[in-house]
């Protein structure tokens, strides 16, 4: 599927095409151009993402956008010394949905959202949507320097992060110097699970099926436990997670790593990682071992692993946890809002959505109320289980 059209205002030629039509040659440009932007690696803004979700998701597109050439006497785009005539200079991933109202690419899951646009494209959000036949694109997670979408930002959020690219020591020594007592419990916690379980062991890239399998039961598990909605409960984001499992690409690749006790495994993660990014995705733990806080042991190995690996940033993702605060050095930015173009389905898309996400604000904003509201969801989690 593949359709043409032209933004003339703005000398832009754009093709809208389903992600696994993308050839070689895009997919270079669209990694080039990535690498260009001077943005965190985050792999979720990598085309092998885009292109898993489109094999999951058949409203998945992407927008492959090109500029008219114009006589500059040099052979590239007027007013640039960029690329050549006729190649690519941007990239919008998302998915469609009922009355043209489109989303991220992934949205629900994907943690870092936005298009990959040389610097300096001329092109504005009403002719990108007009394009691509949406009357508005809904986001939670943009990504913080994406200038075409920076106005219709409602929200902004901080994405903890943990900062490693001094190496693991120097993390430890600074996480010890402002939480000696987490550090010191979590430490003796781990000790005491090896003198009472059996021996403590930790693989950062686990390739055992089964270890995933494990993995999603706990999540559900857990999502079910705290009134939340199982992800995994929907077949699309339970076969995305299997399929980045086997993905390995520089930009994209999954890791699962997973915490054993006498060779059972009593924590896990799956996450995504660039050459310098673990996007940390998935956790979860076995109930089981919950005195022990295998989770936040499970952590810090995989902080140590990821330095000895050269990656620089474990990114924990957007949400408040109190093992986040514990852990984190830092924070970057993602907004949440929405795109739209003037006309009746915008409208109608700013009625289905606006009440319910400034309910929502309203809650996360009140500690009280967003206390209250996560006992609510606890007891709805354990009336379900009865």
């Amino acid at each position: 599927m593949s359709d043409v059209r032209s933004a003339a205002r703005h000398r832009a030629r754009i093709r809208v095409a389903e992600p696994g039509s993308l050839d070689e040659t895009e997919i270079d440009a669209w990694r080039a151009l990535r690498a260009l932007s001077g943005a965190p690696a985050s792999p979720f803004m990598e085309p092998e993402f885009t292109r898993a979700v489109g094999r999951v998701r058949p409203t998945a597109r992407v927008a492959v956008v090109r500029e008219h050439p114009a006589e500059d006497g040099a052979g590239g785009v007027s007013g640039y010394g960029g690329p050549r005539a006729g190649e690519p200079v941007g990239f919008f991933p998302y998915e469609t949905g009922p009355l043209g109202h489109g989303r991220a690419i992934g949205l629900g899951v994907s943690d870092v959202q936005g298009a990959v646009f040389r610097d300096g494209l001329r092109l504005s959000a009403p002719d990108l949507l007009k394009a691509c036949s949406l009357s508005a694109w809904e986001f939670d997670s943009l990504e913080a320097g994406q200038e075409l979408f920076a106005p219709a930002t409602a929200e902004e959020f901080e994405s903890p992060v943990i900062d490693v690219r001094e190496g693991y020591e120097a993390y430890e020594t600074a996480l010890r110097a402002r939480s000696p007592k987490f550090l010191r419990t979590t430490s003796a916690k781990e000790r005491r699970l090896g003198r009472q379980a059996g021996e403590v062991r930790f693989v950062f890239d686990e390739r055992d099926p089964a270890a995933l399998r494990r993995l999603m039961e706990w999540k559900s598990a857990q999502y079910r436990r705290t009134g939340r909605r199982d992800r995994f409960a929907k077949e699309w984001i339970s076969a995305l997670v299997r399929q980045l499992a086997e993905t390995r690409a520089p930009g994209c690749s999954g890791v699962l790593s997973v915490l054993y006790v006498a060779d059972r495994p009593v924590a896990a993660h799956f996450g995504l990682r660039s050459r310098t990014v673990l996007a940390c995705w998935f956790p979860a733990y076995d109930p089981a071992f919950a005195k022990y806080s295998p989770g936040l042991i499970l952590h810090l190995r995989m902080a140590e692993a990821a330095a000895g690996a050269g990656i620089q940033v474990l990114d924990l993702g957007r949400g408040a946890a109190e093992y986040k605060d514990a852990l984190k050095t830092g924070g970057v930015r993602v907004y949440e809002g929405s795109v739209a173009r003037p006309g009746a389905r915008a409208a109608l898309h700013w009625l289905g959505r606006e009440p319910s996400r400034r309910a929502h604000s309203f809650v996360r904003s009140r500690p009280k109320l967003a206390g209250y509201a996560q006992r609510t969801l606890n007891r709805v989690g354990r009336l379900r289980e009865k």
